[in-house]
């Protein structure tokens, strides 16, 4: 999740990545009100704010699986 528009509104930190990918997994697209009980879980960002993140994580997931993001290129 490198991608530079993730921090275009507010930057996360690794905590608060760990914790809204909790809360994704407990409230799920049919739970009533999700994304203001994720922004609950996570403390700090608004029901807006983790809305637009997980839309720029499932755009990027979208670009990985289309092969639009190349492997690093990594040295054994």
């Amino acid at each position: 999740m490198a991608s530079s528009s993730l921090h275009s509104s507010s930057s996360w930190t690794p905590q608060e990545n760990k914790l809204f990918e909790r809360a994704l997994a407990v409230y799920d697209r049919d739970t009533p009100d999700r994304w203001q009980k994720v922004a609950r879980a996570v403390g700090g960002k608004t029901a807006e704010e983790v809305k637009r993140h997980y839309q720029v994580l499932i755009e990027d997931l979208r670009r990985i699986e289309s092969g639009n993001v190349p492997f690093p290129n990594y040295r054994c």
